[in-house]
Protein backbone atom coordinates (compact mmCIF):
# COMPACT_ATOMS: atom_id res chain seq x y z
CA UNK A 1 0.00 0.00 0.00
CA UNK A 2 2.68 2.25 0.76
CA UNK A 3 6.33 2.42 -0.61
CA UNK A 4 8.69 5.09 0.85
CA UNK A 5 11.98 5.91 -1.61
CA UNK A 6 14.51 7.74 -0.38
CA UNK A 7 12.63 10.55 1.07
CA UNK A 8 13.71 14.09 1.84
CA UNK A 9 12.47 16.92 3.15
CA UNK A 10 14.04 20.14 3.26
CA UNK A 11 12.49 23.22 4.25
CA UNK A 12 13.59 26.73 3.49
CA UNK A 13 13.48 30.14 5.71
CA UNK A 14 15.54 33.16 3.25
CA UNK A 15 19.09 31.88 2.72
CA UNK A 16 18.45 29.23 5.88
CA UNK A 17 17.94 25.41 5.28
CA UNK A 18 16.58 22.79 7.54
CA UNK A 19 16.77 19.12 6.48
CA UNK A 20 13.64 17.69 8.21
CA UNK A 21 13.64 14.27 6.50
CA UNK A 22 16.62 12.76 5.18
CA UNK A 23 16.38 9.57 2.90
CA UNK A 24 13.65 7.74 4.84
CA UNK A 25 12.36 4.69 3.50
CA UNK A 26 10.49 1.73 4.35
CA UNK A 27 7.23 -0.09 3.01
CA UNK A 28 3.63 -0.93 4.59
CA UNK A 29 1.50 -3.59 3.16
CA UNK A 30 -2.17 -3.47 3.39
CA UNK A 31 -3.86 -4.95 6.49
CA UNK A 32 -0.46 -3.55 8.97
CA UNK A 33 -0.34 -1.56 12.27
CA UNK A 34 2.43 0.34 12.11
CA UNK A 35 3.65 2.93 14.88
CA UNK A 36 6.28 5.54 13.74
CA UNK A 37 7.56 6.86 16.60
CA UNK A 38 10.00 9.73 17.80
CA UNK A 39 10.71 12.60 20.09
CA UNK A 40 9.89 15.78 19.50
CA UNK A 41 11.74 17.60 16.34
CA UNK A 42 12.33 13.94 15.39
CA UNK A 43 10.44 14.50 11.65
CA UNK A 44 7.68 12.21 12.37
CA UNK A 45 5.53 14.81 11.86
CA UNK A 46 6.99 15.81 8.57
CA UNK A 47 6.41 12.24 8.06
CA UNK A 48 3.09 12.03 8.93
CA UNK A 49 1.91 14.87 6.79
CA UNK A 50 3.95 13.46 3.87
CA UNK A 51 1.97 10.27 4.32
CA UNK A 52 -0.75 11.98 4.73
CA UNK A 53 -1.02 13.93 1.24
CA UNK A 54 -0.71 17.23 3.16
CA UNK A 55 2.62 17.95 1.70
CA UNK A 56 5.19 16.37 -0.81
CA UNK A 57 8.90 15.47 -0.52
CA UNK A 58 11.26 17.42 -1.65
CA UNK A 59 13.35 15.03 -3.26
CA UNK A 60 12.63 10.66 -3.09
CA UNK A 61 9.14 8.74 -3.95
CA UNK A 62 5.76 8.36 -1.83
CA UNK A 63 3.56 5.61 -3.48
CA UNK A 64 0.48 5.65 -2.35
CA UNK A 65 -1.60 2.51 -4.25
CA UNK A 66 1.25 2.52 -6.55
CA UNK A 67 0.74 6.13 -7.62
CA UNK A 68 3.61 8.85 -7.33
CA UNK A 69 1.81 11.25 -5.07
CA UNK A 70 4.70 14.13 -5.73
CA UNK A 71 2.93 13.56 -8.98
CA UNK A 72 -0.73 14.62 -8.50
CA UNK A 73 -2.23 18.27 -8.69
CA UNK A 74 -3.80 19.78 -5.53
CA UNK A 75 -7.08 18.73 -6.62
CA UNK A 76 -5.81 15.26 -7.33
CA UNK A 77 -4.39 15.35 -3.24
CA UNK A 78 -7.81 16.64 -2.24
CA UNK A 79 -9.57 13.56 -3.46
CA UNK A 80 -6.85 10.85 -2.29
CA UNK A 81 -7.02 12.64 1.00
CA UNK A 82 -11.05 12.30 0.91
CA UNK A 83 -10.93 9.15 -0.19
CA UNK A 84 -8.44 7.23 0.71
CA UNK A 85 -7.36 8.35 4.12
CA UNK A 86 -9.05 8.96 7.31
CA UNK A 87 -7.47 11.05 10.21
CA UNK A 88 -7.84 11.11 13.74
CA UNK A 89 -6.13 14.09 15.51
CA UNK A 90 -5.18 14.71 19.31
CA UNK A 91 -7.60 17.57 19.07
CA UNK A 92 -10.54 15.71 17.68
CA UNK A 93 -11.62 18.37 15.52
CA UNK A 94 -15.41 18.60 15.83
CA UNK A 95 -18.13 20.61 16.00
CA UNK A 96 -18.82 20.94 19.86
CA UNK A 97 -22.63 22.14 19.11
CA UNK A 98 -23.71 19.05 16.22
CA UNK A 99 -24.67 15.96 17.06
CA UNK A 100 -22.52 12.98 17.15
CA UNK A 101 -24.33 11.71 14.02
CA UNK A 102 -23.88 15.30 11.95
CA UNK A 103 -20.32 15.12 13.25
CA UNK A 104 -19.92 11.30 11.11
CA UNK A 105 -21.97 12.40 8.24
CA UNK A 106 -20.39 15.34 7.55
CA UNK A 107 -17.67 14.13 5.17
CA UNK A 108 -20.44 12.25 2.97
CA UNK A 109 -21.99 15.67 2.45
CA UNK A 110 -20.66 15.90 -0.88
CA UNK A 111 -20.91 11.89 -1.83
CA UNK A 112 -23.95 12.53 -3.52
CA UNK A 113 -25.75 9.82 -0.89
CA UNK A 114 -29.58 10.67 0.11
CA UNK A 115 -29.81 11.58 3.87
CA UNK A 116 -30.93 8.42 4.85
CA UNK A 117 -27.94 6.65 3.37
CA UNK A 118 -25.64 9.03 5.05
CA UNK A 119 -26.70 8.52 8.46
CA UNK A 120 -27.31 4.84 7.78
CA UNK A 121 -23.29 4.73 6.99
CA UNK A 122 -22.48 7.15 9.94
CA UNK A 123 -24.07 5.05 12.28
CA UNK A 124 -22.23 2.11 11.11
CA UNK A 125 -19.55 3.92 11.29
CA UNK A 126 -20.03 4.94 14.81
CA UNK A 127 -20.93 1.40 16.09
CA UNK A 128 -17.14 0.06 14.42
CA UNK A 129 -16.03 2.72 16.64
CA UNK A 130 -17.26 1.38 19.42
CA UNK A 131 -20.09 4.26 20.25
CA UNK A 132 -23.82 3.18 21.68
CA UNK A 133 -26.31 4.37 19.53
CA UNK A 134 -27.72 5.96 22.44
CA UNK A 135 -25.28 8.61 22.28
CA UNK A 136 -25.96 9.77 18.59
CA UNK A 137 -28.10 12.39 19.38
CA UNK A 138 -25.72 13.72 21.98
CA UNK A 139 -23.73 17.23 21.00
CA UNK A 140 -20.12 16.27 21.16
CA UNK A 141 -20.10 18.25 24.13
CA UNK A 142 -21.72 16.61 25.68
CA UNK A 143 -19.73 13.00 25.58
CA UNK A 144 -16.56 12.08 27.53
CA UNK A 145 -13.18 12.46 26.33
CA UNK A 146 -12.74 8.56 25.25
CA UNK A 147 -16.21 8.98 23.84
CA UNK A 148 -15.11 12.46 21.68
CA UNK A 149 -12.00 10.67 20.04
CA UNK A 150 -14.27 7.31 19.35
CA UNK A 151 -16.46 9.79 17.33
CA UNK A 152 -13.62 10.93 15.32
CA UNK A 153 -12.60 7.37 14.96
CA UNK A 154 -15.92 7.22 13.06
CA UNK A 155 -15.81 10.45 11.31
CA UNK A 156 -12.36 8.57 9.78
CA UNK A 157 -14.07 5.64 8.84
CA UNK A 158 -17.35 6.62 7.36
CA UNK A 159 -15.67 7.00 3.80
CA UNK A 160 -14.16 3.49 4.55
CA UNK A 161 -10.47 4.86 3.93
CA UNK A 162 -7.90 2.34 2.96
CA UNK A 163 -5.05 3.86 5.78
CA UNK A 164 -6.10 5.38 8.88
CA UNK A 165 -3.98 7.77 10.29
CA UNK A 166 -3.92 8.79 13.84
CA UNK A 167 -1.42 11.52 15.23
CA UNK A 168 -1.11 11.65 18.89
CA UNK A 169 -4.56 9.97 19.46
CA UNK A 170 -4.30 9.61 22.63
CA UNK A 171 -2.61 13.08 23.69
CA UNK A 172 -5.53 14.86 25.38
CA UNK A 173 -6.74 11.46 27.10
CA UNK A 174 -6.11 9.93 30.31
CA UNK A 175 -4.37 6.83 30.58
CA UNK A 176 -7.57 4.38 31.28
CA UNK A 177 -9.52 5.98 28.40
CA UNK A 178 -6.46 6.20 25.55
CA UNK A 179 -5.84 1.98 26.49
CA UNK A 180 -9.64 2.02 25.30
CA UNK A 181 -9.07 4.06 22.17
CA UNK A 182 -5.58 2.25 21.68
CA UNK A 183 -7.86 -1.54 21.90
CA UNK A 184 -10.34 0.19 19.43
CA UNK A 185 -7.17 0.63 16.89
CA UNK A 186 -6.53 -2.94 17.47
CA UNK A 187 -9.98 -4.03 16.99
CA UNK A 188 -10.14 -2.48 13.55
CA UNK A 189 -7.20 -4.01 12.49
CA UNK A 190 -7.73 -6.93 13.76
CA UNK A 191 -11.42 -7.89 13.01
CA UNK A 192 -11.37 -5.55 9.68
CA UNK A 193 -8.11 -5.33 8.43
CA UNK A 194 -7.54 -1.55 8.14
CA UNK A 195 -4.06 -0.41 7.67
CA UNK A 196 -3.21 1.86 10.94
CA UNK A 197 -0.46 4.21 11.36
CA UNK A 198 0.12 5.47 14.26
CA UNK A 199 1.82 8.82 15.26
CA UNK A 200 3.42 9.23 19.00
CA UNK A 201 6.38 9.59 20.85
CA UNK A 202 5.49 7.75 23.63
CA UNK A 203 6.93 4.21 23.55
CA UNK A 204 4.30 2.58 26.15
CA UNK A 205 1.45 3.96 22.99
CA UNK A 206 3.81 3.09 20.33
CA UNK A 207 3.45 -0.32 21.72
CA UNK A 208 0.09 -1.39 21.13
CA UNK A 209 1.00 -1.22 17.13
CA UNK A 210 2.76 -4.67 15.68
CA UNK A 211 5.43 -3.13 13.73
CA UNK A 212 7.14 0.35 15.31
CA UNK A 213 9.27 2.18 13.11
CA UNK A 214 11.90 4.94 15.13
CA UNK A 215 12.93 8.02 13.99
CA UNK A 216 15.23 10.64 14.75
CA UNK A 217 16.89 13.50 13.67
CA UNK A 218 15.33 12.82 10.28
CA UNK A 219 16.78 9.33 9.68
CA UNK A 220 15.15 5.40 10.43
CA UNK A 221 17.06 4.44 13.61
CA UNK A 222 15.55 1.00 13.75
CA UNK A 223 12.13 -0.62 12.26
CA UNK A 224 11.01 -3.84 13.95
CA UNK A 225 8.59 -5.98 14.75
CA UNK A 226 6.14 -5.24 18.34
CA UNK A 227 7.41 -8.48 19.63
CA UNK A 228 5.66 -7.83 23.25
CA UNK A 229 2.64 -5.93 21.74
CA UNK A 230 0.58 -5.02 24.23
CA UNK A 231 -3.16 -6.46 23.70
CA UNK A 232 -6.22 -5.13 24.95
Amino acid sequence: MIQAENINKTYKSGSVEFEALKGVSFAIDKGEFVAIMGPSGSGKSTLMHILGCLDTPTGGKYLLDHKDVSELSDEELADVRREKIGFVFQTFNLLSRATVLRNVTLPLVYSGLPKPERKKIAGEALKSAGLDDEYFEHKSNELSGGQIQRVAIARALVNNPALILADEPTGNLDTKTGEIVLGTFQRLNKEEGRTIILITHEKEIASHARRIIFIKDGQIVSDSESHNQKMI
